[in-house]
């Protein structure tokens, strides 16, 4: 790479990067507390409620956070990045922050008080972070920690991708890789045979469904996130898409 193509390359780097800056700053600091689940593994992190599966293979690893009632939004939640610094604590926190997608949900404990227990129950703001997340902010020993936390842009590798699952009789698609705000708020599915856009309903977390037939059909999707940004990715599927398959789409 000569001089001016690095540079340029420089260049280019620094604006995506001040652009990810301010785009941080429109979100305020918020307090809640934290706690983490799990061991530095991160096996129990899998197959939580947002649908994503295996969280390595789908790329978001263990920067991940299972969320309270108050925070997952019954799912729309699923897919929004925070950044998180432990909080007024000098006897348990450390220097620094980290940022995690939303991947899981917090159940709430009714049978214990929100402050000595129950942490994930409403109204309370709680982040139940993977252990080795949980141990970048705070010591093993202090078991739960007060945090301020502050939404912050997605920053995905690649498109958007689809995963068509389901039945002849019955699609459902799990969205995932998402930048930006991160929250898919509403999908609409299209086949090549199809003269107008089909609303998919959302069956848990990020899994969407129709039960439109679009077999033997390429399909496009259209992806809205909260804000209202939306993105078109014509023809994803090819017309001889199978169930079980992944496709990439364009990215925001």
């Amino acid at each position: 790479m000569g001089c001016s193509e690095y540079l340029i390359w420089f260049l280019m780097v620094m604006i995506v990067f001040s652009a990810i800056r301010s785009e941080a700053r429109k979100y305020k600091w918020i307090k809640a507390h934290a706690t983490f689940y799990g061991d530095m593994s991160g096996a129990e992190t899998m197959q939580g409620a947002c649908g994503y599966g295996d969280l390595f293979q789908q790329g978001y690893g263990l920067e991940t956070t299972a969320l309270s009632t108050a925070l997952f939004n019954d799912g729309i939640a699923c897919g929004a990045c925070f950044e998180l610094r432990c909080y007024d604590d000098p006897q348990w926190c450390l220097p620094g922050s980290i940022r995690v997608t939303a991947t899981n949900f917090c159940p709430p404990n009714y049978n214990l008080p929100s402050d000595l227990g129950g942490w994930c129950n409403p109204p309370r703001k709680h982040f139940d972070l993977s252990m080795p997340m949980f141990l970048k902010i705070a010591k093993y020993r202090a078991g739960i920690v007060p945090v301020i936390y502050r939404r912050v842009p997605c920053v995905k590798k690649g498109g958007i991708k689809f995963v068509i699952n389901g039945n002849p009789y019955w699609i459902l698609v799990l969205v995932y890789n998402v930048a930006g705000t991160g929250e898919v708020i509403n999908v609409k599915i299209k086949g090549s045979k199809s003269s107008n856009w089909i609303p998919m309903s959302r069956n848990w977390g990020q899994n969407w469904q129709t039960q439109v037939q679009l077999q033997g059909q390429s399909l496009s999707f259209q992806v809205t996130t909260q804000g209202g940004k939306m993105i078109q990715s014509d023809n994803v599927a090819p017309a001889n898409w199978q169930f079980g398959q992944t496709f990439e789409g364009l990215q925001f």
